[in-house]
């Protein structure tokens, strides 16, 4: 609906009008005087011509266009237009991310390019984040240590930027995929969501902390919180020759996600990954009505720039 801030403004359109009946005098009316005629022929000739007239007028028309214009930018020419707020799923969701020495691994495609597990991790994982407008989301990263790399927060671009930035090495070389499920668990404890959700990925086998996997599973199980992990790697513990490097516990990852009463994911190639981060929009849905807001839509820049057009055309046409 379109309305004026301050339409009381516009009162003062008159205003030049009431200074001019003030401030300058009206000319004194006589009687006429009887001349000879070639002397009202000079005085004839020396009135204004008629073009001059017409650009007095012009000059005055100007004038007050300015004036009208801006006053209505005064005035606060505005609209109150409906707007679609933040929608909020009542949910907290937790990114744990497994940067141990392993995921400098180069054994994954994006593009028909050999990239390592960290770069498609964090490709896919900013774009996963990215996703998940309205929800509260964090990101903690694990290696040796676990650190909590980004609050619960609504700004999930802000999320999905320290995704990108992530590093191997930052939070140690080992895996300790307890304490990374741990400070998520720590963190959500006193949350009011009506939904928590913690997502996992590893590519490792927990080899730090002195805590279970399958214990700190437990936990989350009491709080009611689900637990979705993600095996990332080519080769899982299970298949993989006794002693082979770079293999992920998958027996361990879904022991976490069925006690917790969540989803375990095998992810061997950038394709599996992507169709996780899919099947996990699906499962942890943040379509929801929202909230509606109103906000006022504001035009004053509208009439005060023709305004100021306006001004600057009558000082050419001055000079001109």
């Amino acid at each position: 609906m379109f309305e004026l801030a301050d339409p009381a403004v516009l009162v003062l359109l008159p205003l030049p009008l009431l200074i001019a009946r003030v401030l300058v005098s009206r000319p004194v009316l006589e009687r006429g005087l009887p001349v000879p005629d070639h002397i009202g022929d000079i005085l004839i000739a020396a009135e204004p011509k008629r073009s001059a007239r017409r650009r007095v007028f012009a000059d005055r028309v100007l004038l007050w266009a300015m004036w009208g214009l801006t006053l209505f930018a005064l005035s606060g020419p505005r609209e109150l237009t409906p707007v679609s707020a933040l929608k909020v799923s009542g949910r907290d969701l937790a990114i744990v991310l497994d940067l141990s020495g392993s995921m400098v691994r180069d054994d994954f495609f994006l593009d028909n390019r050999q990239i390592t597990r960290l770069e498609a991790v964090t490709t896919v994982g900013a774009d996963f984040a990215r996703r998940r407008g309205g929800d509260r989301v964090a990101l903690i990263v694990f290696g040796s240590e676990a650190y909590y790399a980004t609050p619960f927060t609504f700004d999930t671009e802000a999320v999905a930027l320290r995704i990108e930035e992530a590093n191997i090495g930052i939070s140690g070389r080992a895996t300790n995929i307890s304490d990374g499920l741990g400070l998520a668990l720590k963190r959500m404890a006193d949350s009011q969501a009506a939904s928590r959700v913690v997502i996992l990925l590893s590519d490792g086998v927990n080899n730090a902390g002195a805590t279970n996997p399958r214990g700190v599973a437990e936990l989350a199980n009491g709080m009611g919180v689900r637990v979705h992990t993600i095996a990332l790697g080519p080769k899982d513990l299970e298949s993989a020759n006794f002693g082979e490097r770079g293999v992920v516990d998958a027996a361990t990852l879904r022991a976490i996600s069925e006690i917790s009463g969540g989803e375990s994911f095998r992810v061997k190639t950038t394709d599996d990954l992507i169709s996780v981060t899919q099947a996990l929009d699906r499962l942890e849905a943040t379509d929801s009505a929202g909230l509606s807001a109103e906000i006022y839509r504001d035009y004053w820049t509208w009439p005060a720039a023709l305004a100021a057009a306006l001004a600057l055309f009558a000082v050419w046409r001055r000079e001109g």
